[in-house]
């Protein structure tokens, strides 16, 4: 029984090391393709739904609103917010049902934070749309 467990142990253990073999590869990707991300200046593909689908920000002191000012169904509608810093990293996100009133976020930014900002919505059909802002 011994042999048959460490059998199975092993090919966890190369599974695992080959695992985060590819996610090595993945990040080591220095760009991303054109017309993955778009914004109200760049609406790429989308053009003439930017004013519908590019986040909106308001910052009152360390308190950041996003809003996409667009209709939400079920067949079509934002399906999330997220705030990042310049590094990439996550200050916040919210995700929304299909059965939502309104794509609205609000989050308070940790203290010391500032800089450049970026807030992105995503549409369950026109993809990635960017806003960047700075506090």
């Amino acid at each position: 029984m011994g042999s048959r467990r460490d059998f199975i142990k092993g090919t966890l253990v190369l599974a695992g090391a080959a695992a985060v073999g590819r996610a090595r590869e993945v990040r080591a990707a220095e760009s991303c393709p054109a017309g993955l991300i778009y914004t109200l200046t760049a609406p790429g593909r989308w053009a003439g739904k930017e004013a519908l689908h590019a986040p909106q920000v308001t910052v009152d002191g360390a308190k950041v609103t996003i809003v996409t000012p667009h209709p939400m169904s079920p067949a079509h509608y934002i399906v999330k917010h997220t705030l990042l810093d310049a590094t990439g990293k996550v200050l916040g996100e919210k995700t929304f049902a299909n059965t939502d009133t309104e794509a609205k976020s609000v989050y308070q930014l940790p203290d010391g934070v500032r800089g450049d900002l970026c807030a992105a919505s995503f549409c369950n059909l026109h993809d990635l749309w960017i806003a960047q802002f700075t506090v």
